[in-house]
């Protein structure tokens, strides 16, 4: 196969699927290798950005799959007559922060990091695809794992977890006098409650 085969044959695999395939699936078809797979699929992605096309090729990990492109949104939304899908809750936020940012992480877990009960809230997660279990830990119980999904990656516009912002170090001196500054501020009400000045 020529190089212009091989990209239409990976365009005509994508278009297909309708979701994500690994490289290595790509690779076996095409007799190549997934490095190579992986770098036709860039020339791809480039070609469709650069004449401005209505799709666009996006990598999540190892795994590629094509979408339309972000500035036609509106366009989509009133041609299939689609709501937008309802934002996030700022507990929803949260818990999907904990989940990427220290991942494989169990319910208890998360739990314990928030203070507070985040079961439904991880469902809500788990319904919109943007978390998915990863398998059970190996302790009394055997409770589920949890990890981001490629869906959370492409949300993201990211196509793996290193490239999410880095978490500020508290244990530095300037980090933890701003951290002591907000707990300061905070004053308690006569129902225990916390609230900012």
């Amino acid at each position: 196969m020529d190089e212009q085969e091989i990209k239409s044959t990976i365009e005509a695999i994508l278009f297909a699927a309708g979701e994500s395939v690994p490289a290595e699936r790509l690779a076996l078809v095409l007799g190549i290798e997934a490095a190579e797979v992986l770098t036709y699929a860039k020339q791809l992605a480039d070609e469709y950005s650069f004449h401005r096309r209505g799709i666009r090729l996006v990598r999540m990990g190892n795994s590629l799959q094509l979408c339309s492109a972000p500035e036609f949104a509106d366009s989509i939304t009133m041609a299939l007559e689609r709501r937008k899908p309802p934002k996030l809750s700022q507990s929803a936020l949260e818990v999907l922060a904990i989940c990427a940012y220290f991942q494989p992480v169990t319910r208890a877990y998360v739990d314990q990091i928030r203070g507070v009960d985040s079961s439904y809230t991880m469902n809500i997660l788990l319904e919109r695809g943007l978390i998915e279990p990863c398998g059970k830990l190996d302790v009394t119980g055997r409770p589920t794992i949890y990890r981001t999904s490629e869906l959370f990656l492409r949300t993201m516009g990211i196509t793996n977890l290193s490239e999410l912002p880095k978490l500020p170090d508290i244990g530095s001196g300037e980090e933890a006098a701003r951290l002591k500054s907000v707990i300061d501020s905070l004053k308690s009400d006569e129902n225990g409650q916390f609230t900012i000045n």
